[in-house]
This record gives C-alpha cells, sequence and structure tokens, in this order.
C-alpha cells in the first residue's frame, strides 16, 4: 500500500523551511539575483550540492546568509530560481548572497544522510571525521575563497530541521560566521518531533518515509513513497493498525529510520549522542533562537537550545524570540495570525520579519556588530492579551513560583488540600483518548495545540480541575511542573498534563472560528504534554508501576507566556492516551512497545492522590 505524494511532500517541506511565501511574486529575485550551483567538497572528498544567489549590484560588497536543508536547495538548473530569497521578503530587498545546501546524503549532495548526525566533540588536526559543524565549515571556507564581492561575514539560518542545522554549526563554528537564528530547531530527538519524555509520537508515523530511506547518487527526484493509508481517519487507521509491530508491513527493513525507532525505545547512547544540547559551549556567533508557542513539532528546541547557550556562554550574545505562531508561522504572512480557533493579531509574522529579524542580520552582518541591537533578551508573545512583551531575562525573574493542587472535588486552587481524596478513572486502550475533536488525518499535527479540549473534558477517562471564575488576570510566565502523585492497578501507565484557559460563557466568535465551534466556554489547549511513566525516575532506564503503590511521577511541560483573564478560569486536565497523537501504552509493562503484541493492551485503573502529606501539584510561575 504505497503511493508517492511529492505534492504533499513539497508543500510540507516549503512550510518547514519558510521558503513558502503566499502570493509572492518570483520577478524580483529573477530581476535582481544571478544563481549558480556549485559542488562543494568536504575534508572527506564529498561534494555537497550547493546554490548559490548573488546580487547583480555589484557595487557593494555583501554579508552570506545561508540555509542547510534535508529538504531540498532547489529548484534545480540554470534559469530556475526561488520566488522568496532568504528568511523574508524584506532580506531579499535588502541584499545579501543567500546560499542554500543540500546536507550530506540528501537530494543532489553526495554521502550518506544520518538523522540528527552526532557532533564529533573533539577536534583532530588533520582529521576526516565528519559532522554537520565540520560540513558546515568547509561549505563556509570554501564559499570565502571562490565567491566574489563578499564583505567576510557569514549569518545562518533555518527552521526546523534546518534549524537544528544551524544550531549545530555553533559548536566549533567558523570565524566568519557571525550571525545564527535557530527557528524551531530539534534539540534531540527523544524530546522533540517524534518522541515527548519517551512517549512515541505516532502523529509522525507518516514522516518516517521522509527521514528513512537513502539514495543511491545524488537526485532531484523524489526518492521515497509515502503510506497511502486508504482513509482520512487517522484514528480508525491506527486502531486497525494495532500494536506498532504491524507497522513493519508498511516499512521494513530498508526504512533505517524505522528500524532505528523499533530498536532504540529508550533514551540510550544512539539518542543521546545524537542531541546538540551537549555541545552547545564556546559558543561564538551572536544567536536568536525563534520558536512559536503553538509549535506541535518543536517547542523544546528553541526553549532548551536558549537556555543552554544562555547558561554555558555568558558573554555571547544570545535572544529569544516566541510568538503566537504554529511551527514556521513567523516566515509567511497571511495577514491575521490564528491557531486553531484563536486569533492573536494581524500582520504579527511580518512585524517580527522587519523589526526582529533583519534587524538581527543587519546588526551583525551589515553594522557594528557590537551588540547594540536594541532588540531585548527575549521578545515573548503573550497568548492571553495578544500582546508583545519584553524581558531582560527568560524565564522572567521577577516571576514568582506559585503551586495550585488539584482537589478530590475537581475544583483547582493554591490551597493545599486536606485529608486524603483520590480521583480515579478507567484508562481503556481499546477506547483510547482522542487528541483532537476533529476527524482528519495530519501529515504532522498543528492546530491541536490551541484546539478546543470540551471534547476530552467530558469524556469519564479525562480527570478535570478547575478554578472558581478569576476575580482578576493571572499571568503564567516561565516554566511549569507537574508533580503527580499516582498509582495504576497494573504495571505501566502514560501520564498526560493539559493547562487549558476556560472561557466565559458570553464569549463573541470572531468570523473564523471553525463551523460547528463556538468561543462561548471555548476550553483553549494552552501548554501539555506526556510522559511514558516507565520513565518517571531515568529516560534510559525504564521501571516498571509497583501495582497500586502510590507513586511520584514528575512531568515538566514547556515553558508558557498566557494571561487568564478576569472571567475565565483557569483549567488542568489530566488523562493516559491521547490517541493517535502518541502510540498506546499497553499497561501491562513490555521490554518494548514497539514491539507488544496485540494481547498485551489491557485496561487499567488509575488514581491521582490528593493527599496532604503529599499532593498531585502544578508549579508554575506567576507573573505579578
Amino acid at each position: 500500500m504505497m503511493k508517492t505524494y511529492q505534492s504533499i511532500f513539497l508543500i510540507w517541506a516549503f512550510l518547514l523551511t519558510g521558503l513558502y511565501a503566499e502570493a509572492q511574486d518570483g520577478s524580483y529575485a529573477e530581476a535582481h539575483y544571478d544563481k549558480a550551483e556549485y559542488k562543494i567538497p568536504m575534508r572527506d572528498g564529498t561534494k555537497l550540492h550547493t546554490v548559490v544567489y548573488t546580487p547583480k549590484d555589484k557595487s557593494k560588497k555583501y554579508p552570506f546568509v545561508m540555509q542547510r536543508t534535508p529538504y531540498s536547495s532547489g529548484p534545480y538548473g540554470e534559469g530556475n530560481l526561488k520566488t522568496l530569497l532568504g528568511p523574508s521578503e524584506k532580506m531579499m530587498h535588502d541584499g545579501y548572497i543567500f546560499v542554500y545546501q543540500d546536507v550530506r546524503g540528501r537530494w543532489m549532495s553526495e554521502g550518506k544522510y544520518d538523522n540528527m548526525r552526532p557532533t564529533v566533540p573533539y577536534r583532530k588536526k588533520g582529521s576526516k571525521e565528519i559532522d554537520e559543524s565540520t560540513d558546515t565549515y568547509d561549505t563556509i571556507e570554501w564559499l570565502l575563497k571562490n565567491i566574489q564581492n563578499h564583505n567576510g561575514k557569514f549569518g545562518q539560518w533555518g527552521i526546523s530541521y534546518p534549524g537544528f542545522y544551524a544550531a549545530a554549526a555553533l559548536p566549533f563554528a567558523h570565524p566568519a560566521l557571525k550571525a545564527v537564528s535557530p527557528q524551531a530547531p530539534i534539540g534531540d530527538f527523544y524530546f522533540d518531533d517524534f518522541h515527548h519524555n519517551g512517549a512515541y509520537f505516532l502523529s509522525y508515523w507518516l514522516a518516517t518515509s521522509v527521514f528513512g530511506y537513502q539514495h543511491d547518487g545524488p537526485t532531484d527526484k523524489t526518492w521515497y513513497s509515502m503510506v497511502n493509508t486508504g482513509t482520512k481517519d487517522a484514528y480508525q487507521f491506527f486502531m486497525d493498525m494495532g500494536s506498532l509491530k504491524n507497522a513493519d508491513q508498511y516499512y521494513g527493513e530498508d526504512n533505517f529510520f524505522w528500524t532505528q525507532l523499533k530498536e532504540n525505545p529508550d533514551y540510550n547512547e544512539f539518542w543521546q549522542k545524537r542531541s546538540i544540547i551537549p555541545h552547545l559551549n564556546e559558543v561564538k556567533p551572536a544567536v536568536m533562537t525563534v520558536g512559536g508557542w503553538f509549535d506541535a513539532e518543536d517547542l523544546y528546541g528553541p526553549l532548551t537550545i536558549y537556555k543552554t547557550i544562555e547558561k554555558n556562554n555568558p558573554g555571547t550574545y544570545n535572544t529569544l524570540v516566541m510568538g503566537p505562531w504554529s511551527h514556521g508561522d513567523w516566515s509567511r504572512e497571511r495577514g491575521y495570525q490564528q491557531v486553531s480557533n484563536i486569533y492573536f493579531g494581524d500582520s504579527i509574522s511580518t512585524w517580527y520579519q522587519k523589526n526582529v529579524e533583519a534587524v538581527f542580520f543587519e546588526h551583525f552582518l551589515k553594522g557594528p556588530a557590537d551588540g547594540k541591537t536594541n532588540l531585548p533578551e527575549a521578545y515573548i508573545f503573550d497568548t492571553g492579551t495578544n500582546e508583545w512583551r519584553t524581558f531582560d531575562t527568560w524565564p522572567p525573574k521577577e516571576a514568582v513560583s506559585t503551586v495550585y493542587y488539584p482537589h478530590g472535588n475537581g475544583k483547582l486552587s493554591t490551597e493545599a488540600p486536606k485529608g486524603n481524596a483520590v480521583s480515579s478513572f478507567i484508562s481503556d486502550p481499546s477506547k483510547p483518548v482522542p487528541y483532537s475533536p476533529d476527524i482528519k488525518f495530519n501529515f504532522t499535527p498543528r492546530k491541536y495545540m490551541a484546539d478546543d479540549q470540551r471534547f476530552a473534558a467530558r469524556r469519564p477517562d479525562v480527570l478535570v480541575f478547575e478554578t472558581d471564575i478569576l476575580d482578576s488576570d493571572v499571568t503564567l510566565a516561565g516554566e511549569i511542573l507537574a508533580k503527580l502523585m499516582v498509582s495504576t492497578s497494573e504495571t505501566d501507565a502514560d501520564w498526560i498534563v493539559k493547562l487549558v484557559d476556560v472561557f466565559p460563557g458570553d464569549t463573541p466568535d470572531h468570523n473564523r472560528v471553525q463551523e460547528g465551534t463556538h468561543l462561548s466556554n471555548y476550553h483553549m489547549m494552552v501548554r501539555s504534554e506526556v510522559i511514558r511513566g516507565r520513565y518517571r525516575e531515568s529516560f534510559s532506564e525504564p521501571k516498571p508501576f509497583v501495582p497500586n503503590q502510590k507513586t511520584e511521577v514528575p512531568l515538566q511541560l514547556q515553558d508558557v507566556m498566557h494571561t487568564f483573564k478576569k472571567g475565565h478560569k483557569i483549567q488542568i486536565q489530566i488523562q493516559s492516551t491521547w490517541f493517535p497523537l502518541i502510540d498506546r501504552n499497553p499497561q501491562k509493562y513490555v521490554e518494548n512497545i514497539f514491539k507488544a503484541d496485540d494481547t498485551d493492551f489491557i485496561k487499567a485503573s488509575h488514581k491521582v492522590y490528593h493527599d496532604e502529606t503529599a499532593p498531585t501539584a502544578i508549579h508554575v510561575q506567576v507573573l505579578k
């Protein structure tokens, strides 16, 4: 059941890499830029296909701005130009030498592809060892020597996987690399995209084709095929598939990525050495990390990369931008910005492109490069008030640590519970909680990050705790840690925590609300996360639950910047299935869930404890 979906892939790749722009006129690029294609040799002799766009105006020298990508540097061939060059239309008009490169083993480049290729931790003089940092270094060195009319300075940017390649250029960076902007970067494949805290993100299963097949040599044609699911109902498709071991009928051993996923369920050396996070030391270039609060694919990456560079490199120019975007929204302009049914304002992406992104690159590549950009340490969008906030640190140092406690009567408050109340529910893998009210097969999910959660709140296998109606605004700004005190009647369980903004009943609709939905009493998901319970103590060493034994499960959610307005309510939902966003946990401990039998999946009784001595607690940071 295989079918080529080349058009679907290309649209998806454009969205990921920021190359797609609505209603773009390609005439400007054709009129103002010349294009040339090169095969640039790396230190091991492998040649990487590189496309260079140089301004026709030779009256001044220009800096380079580069993107390295696994999603194609095309269009290929003489006379075929991109319609949009660089991160934005403004930067294309400002004038840079724009460079696009197919990474090793992809499209027109030679070599073998490796997902999140490990960084070589040490550099030996004369060594032929390669990683993404050495490939970037060698590319810059060649371009400086072989391209005319440059000013000797390099910038790099990328969104999603290209964002990882931007971050991967930071260790042992070339001296000419002055400004790097990792945008929605993958930081660690075990916590971004395909995994979240040990749970496999089934919603990316289709994308396994994109990353799992090698090609025989340079090609400008798609060399892999996408699975034809035969239905638009993802929930039904994956329920019919059953255990993940049954997915082998779609992905054989020739899909090396599927094999890697199956054989490495734990956070072992295979995944650890692919993380860029441990290598972000002695960072020399200026860094501006960009992310979206509703990025369903890479939210861990930008926040963790920013915080790690900030911690390890106190003298480095390092800033963060977090906007009201889903994956890559900041690279394109629709006139309005909306995620699911929530509207955030008009021309937010264009404002960012002109007043933040372009300023960053201009300063370090064309300007004084002294770090005095007039940009804040952190540009952070409040997704409850729909306004930008600026901070000297992130998380804000003025935020106050606060604890919200779920109570046995369904209340959520800052008062600790008394007594020993318990909330319980039955989790049935044969009827898992959907992650979205939509019946839709998403190539990768997006809108669920701000979806209405009423459909889940009304299920018996979802626990709901909410505050009274707020009599004043409450602004959460920073980190969220859920300390769950739980038990299960079996030996394994997943735990999902959702932070929800409950709107008042008199909230009016805007004209782009999804048909069949109203903002009256809308349950807006603000933040959510999952942990596979076996990894509660260590992601590397899983451990079964002791049946019916009270156990602490810590779950770190990603950061938030959201004001719960007066008249709204703060809600917490706790559940154990989230389908088919994540795969189902059999709830009976098995060594490798990718190899579980269909008969391993069983019902379990789960409990959440509100004991006054060791209660379930949600730790947040409140901005007064």
